[in-house]
């Protein structure tokens, strides 16, 4: 845990100690196989989505580009978290530099950022595709996807460029150690000596355009969605028409409700452990679950997996 140098009679923190989960040392062999698995499991999984999407002729669509999107930013989530915390399993803790530690916040806060993007223009796509079917060839261009997903990812790098920056000005004195698996925006701002009320205002500020605005589009798009539905005359109708949505409701209620736990509800007196855990559904079993949803869920990816595996055992 050392990392510390003396300056005007005061300690600053020059590197931190992520304590991750404390427990006897088959417990944490347990965890690192666990989500070992977990992490070759997202992997392959998102993967598969991507490559399908790619070479797939029925997968060449706005929805599923926009699938493999967020299968791209599933894997740099995984990536950015899961092997430093393997490693904090494998050692009980484990020592990250300054600016490793706010490199490593900075992409979790970008892919975070972005998902927020994404899901509303993924909502988006459904409210044309459903209540405005005739035209939705022409407004879902190729050009315009890939001018909104190229947005969501400026944006999503640009936000959270802003809040990293000034969360790296504050000072850190005294303890070095983060109670957490990773190097998150709460825990760093409890063990911060300085001021946070403008890291606290900046965060206010961009939640507008990060969360409350995507969030906003969503709601706006499902509750037309759902007036658009519900004039449908036939039950087989309604029913074709709410499964093309399932799955992205499915994965809004996931990202945003994990989301939530972590950063709205108030942390104070909340158990670490009840914290670790929720920072673990957003950022490692989401990414799971998502190609699994869009998997089970979803005919056209069925055949193309059936397809794809047509082809590889008749050759």
């Amino acid at each position: 845990m050392n990392g510390l140098n003396e300056r005007s009679n005061l300690t600053f923190v020059t590197g931190f100690f992520l304590l991750g989960f404390q427990g006897n040392e088959l417990l944490q062999n347990l965890l690192f196989l666990l989500f070992l698995v977990i992490y070759h499991i997202t992997l392959c999984g998102n993967l598969l989505i991507i490559t399908l999407v790619s070479t797939s002729k029925i997968l060449h669509t706005p929805m599923y580009f926009f699938i493999s999107q967020l299968s791209i930013s599933d894997i740099l989530l995984v990536t950015y978290i899961v092997p430093k915390f393997l490693h904090v399993l494998l050692n009980n803790g484990t020592a990250i530099t300054f600016v490793g530690c706010f490199t490593q916040f900075y992409f979790v806060a970008s892919s975070e950022d972005f998902e927020c993007f994404l899901l509303s223009v993924m909502s988006y796509d459904r409210y044309v595709a459903i209540c405005n079917p005739l035209r939705y060839s022409s407004i879902m261009t190729t050009r315009f996807c890939v001018t909104l997903v190229s947005m969501c990812w400026l944006l999503g790098f640009f936000f959270s460029f802003i809040v990293t920056l000034t969360s790296a000005k504050l000072d850190f004195c005294g303890s070095n150690v983060i109670d957490h698996l990773f190097c998150d925006l709460v825990p760093l701002l409890e063990i911060s000596c300085s001021d946070t009320f403008s890291v606290q205002m900046e965060l206010d500020i961009l939640g507008a355009p990060t969360v409350i605005i995507p969030t906003t589009i969503i709601v706006a798009s499902y509750t037309s969605i759902v007036r658009a539905v519900l004039r449908i005359p036939s039950s087989t109708g309604r029913q074709k028409a709410f499964s093309t949505c399932s799955s992205h409701l499915i994965v809004v209620s996931m990202f945003y409700g994990t989301l939530f736990s972590v950063y709205v509800v108030p942390t104070k007196g909340k158990a670490s452990i009840i914290g670790k855990i929720s920072s673990l559904l957003y950022t490692v079993f989401t990414p799971l679950m998502n190609p699994i949803i869009y998997s089970l869920r979803n005919k056209d990816i069925k055949k193309a997996v059936q397809k794809r595996l047509f082809k590889l055992f008749r050759h």
